[in-house]
């Protein structure tokens, strides 16, 4: 059943505040420190079931699992509500939360001096958004040239867009701000189950060799889940031919680390297929034309569409989306009001195939429109070296040392060969395919929402996964398809934050983030006070 908007809820009290506490092995225990076969078949665990598997019980009311930027701004708007960094964990696998998204950038095409898809406003590591990068920008820089492009966006110039190395600078200079390495603790999240007499148990593995057991349980009043994608997934014909020739040098994703595709443009003459047309097929094609300007090379460019969008679509007038040679063109993943306008106010009113409907109208791969880059597709065009086809590849071959495609188009097959084959689709994987979510959806009675996704509910709660006064929350990409659509961008993470922190202040655990506090937090973060 679904409930009432988040404001109607009654507030619950939470467990006096704590330091975090360790339960160590019982001498009586029989599991060996890992996880038995009772564990892993019972939906509900009993703290007598964890201490004989001699499994480690560290006691602490918060755990975020996930350790990117989706927690990294939870725990920052926790502890800019009272939260101390000893109630909260975050377990994770990677060192600092902006690793993963910095090597997805990287390999995709933006490296820290090149410019991301994100507002202005929306910056991870400053919940109000000002100063905003543009204004920092100005500021460090001694330009009025950001706020000029601020001002006169998107008529006269391309939207403003910050630069990667001043997204993650900031995320560190918060990360220390906040204590976010005293909260962090390395490992792999292996299951998150409910606990009998209320909450849950979440189960790290640690690296080798760090504790005496294999597993440590996290018992905790509330989980928050922010795993990033579950999965990266080919099409079909590009996963058969990697396996079958067991190639992942010349068919490669653009999520992949290729830089030898660039290296060796730049020592001989290759014609390379690129596949897609969202924002990452985009920036590798700046890049190859980019490279090509700079060191005078003669790479040809074969862009293949599975969709070609040749001028404004969309199901009226009113509602349309700009497009042309191929790209349909927008400057963010969804329409601003998603984050804060009618779109989003529309969405949380929408249930099952409405909302899935309403996705559909304003979804869909779409990239920035760019000056520069389409001079130089014209260039290309005119040139002879950029060509762009529309159609589908029914088989992918070897054939005389090339990669042979053959291309189902309007007027019927055609035969492209390339050097390489760079695949920008971005294919996602099932949500069941990663480890934890596919044990969320088995065993705490997490559903889907019409988009296969985690089915959440406005605040973020994890429909259908409480355990007494206990809450799992989930945040990102995972929960695409929930009454809010901006789930996998900076200010859609923002804003999910936010909802839980509300909801965890009504249940007691922290405090309201109101005029006063946030203004007096503010000013803290302006002088790099701690919370």
């Amino acid at each position: 059943m679904t409930k009432d908007e988040p404001g109607a809820r009654a507030p619950e009290a939470a467990p006096a505040a704590k330091p975090v506490t360790v339960q160590m092995r019982s001498p009586a225990a029989v599991g060996g420190g890992d996880l038995t076969e009772e564990l892993l078949n019972s939906d509900w665990w009993t703290d007598a079931m964890v201490q004989a598997a001699g499994i480690p019980i560290v006691d602490v009311p918060f755990v975020s699992v996930g350790g990117g930027i989706g927690s990294f701004v939870t725990v920052d708007y926790l502890r800019i509500a009272s939260v101390p960094p000893d109630r909260m964990r975050v377990l994770s696998n990677i060192e600092f939360p902006w690793k993963t998204y910095e090597y997805l950038t990287r390999v995709s095409q933006i490296p820290r001096g090149e410019r991301i898809r994100s507002d202005s406003a929306s910056r991870p590591d400053n919940i109000w958004g000002f100063p905003s990068y543009a204004l920092a920008e100005a500021v460090r820089d001694k330009s009025l040239k950001p706020l000029w492009q601020v001002l006169v966006e998107p008529i006269w110039a391309d939207y403003y867009t910050p630069k990667a190395g001043q997204v993650f600078a900031g995320l560190e200079r918060e990360a220390k701000r906040i204590g976010f390495r005293e909260m962090l603790v390395t490992g792999q999240v292996r299951m998150v189950r409910r606990r009998q007499s209320g909450g849950y148990f979440t189960i790290l593995t640690p690296p080798p060799g760090t504790e005496p057991t294999r597993r440590v349980a996290y018992r905790s009043q509330f989980v928050h889940v922010a795993v990033g994608y579950p999965g990266l997934r080919f099409l079909p014909e590009l996963q058969a031919f990697r396996t079958q020739h067991q190639d992942f040098h010349h068919v490669v994703s653009a999520y992949e680390d290729h830089e030898h595709v660039y290296a060796l443009a730049r020592t001989k003459h290759l014609v390379v297929m690129l596949r897609g047309g969202g924002i990452v097929a985009s920036r590798v094609l700046q890049r190859l034309m980019d490279d090509r300007e700079r060191f005078g090379l003669s790479t040809e460019i074969v862009h293949l569409f599975r969709t070609y969008v040749s001028g404004s679509h969309g199901p009226n007038a009113w509602n349309r989306r700009k497009g042309g040679n191929g790209f349909a063109y927008q400057g963010f993943n969804y329409p601003k009001s998603v984050w804060g306008g009618q779109l989003k106010s529309r969405m949380r009113k929408l249930e099952g195939d409405d909302r899935a409907t309403e996705y559909k109208l304003m979804g869909g791969t779409s990239t920035p429109y760019r000056r520069r880059w389409q001079a130089q597709m014209r260039e290309g065009r005119t040139g002879g070296w950029y060509r762009a086809i529309a159609g589908t590849v029914e088989e992918m071959r070897l054939e005389n040392g090339m990669i042979a495609s053959r291309v189902m188009i309007s007027g019927g097959p055609v035969e492209v060969a390339a050097d390489f084959v760079i695949d920008c689709t971005g294919l996602e994987a099932d949500i069941a395919e990663h480890r934890l979510l596919a044990d969320l959806l088995e065993h705490s009675g997490a559903g889907r929402n019409p988009l296969g996704r985690l089915n959440v509910e406005r605040d973020f709660e994890l429909r259908g996964a409480a355990s007494g006064p206990g809450v799992i929350y989930a945040s990102g990409a995972t929960t695409l398809g929930g009454y809010f659509p901006g789930v996998d961008t900076f200010l859609g993470l923002q804003i999910a934050a936010q909802e839980i922190t509300d909801d965890l202040a009504r249940r007691g655990f922290c405090r309201h983030i109101g005029p006063v506090r946030s203004t007096s937090q503010w000013l803290r973060w302006v002088f790099s006070r701690q919370p």
